[in-house]
């Protein structure tokens, strides 16, 4: 069970948020927390609620990551398939994935 560097920890926050920034302005900001080979990400909102979107395991290269998204039901994290139909891809995908759920729902 490998575990990233400091490095990829902050690369991954970079690409993160830089993704955020570009692709969803509902959010204010994002929370970034790692343990072990986890990465668990919060989308802050306007108000300062804090909403649990993901979480990322690293599989050995910081542009692969595993991927899970968060179920508010049983405040627990479920392994889920991206649109390309993987556990894992870029971190990217899966924080486009994760808010397309999350943020759209809230609207609804």
């Amino acid at each position: 069970m490998p575990t990233p560097s400091e490095h990829t920890r902050l690369q991954l926050e970079l690409y993160l948020q830089i993704r955020a920034e570009a692709a969803w302005p509902q959010l204010a900001g994002l929370h970034v927390r790692h343990r072990g080979q986890y990465a668990y990400v919060e989308g802050e909102l306007a108000d300062g609620e804090r909403l649990k979107l993901m979480r990322l395991r690293y599989t050995g290269t910081a542009s692969r990551w595993g991927f899970a998204l968060h179920d508010p039901a049983g405040d627990r994290y479920q392994d889920a398939l991206l649109p390309t139909g993987s556990h894992s891809g870029t971190p990217e995908d899966a924080l486009d994935t994760a808010c397309h759920l999350h943020l759209t729902t809230l609207n609804s």
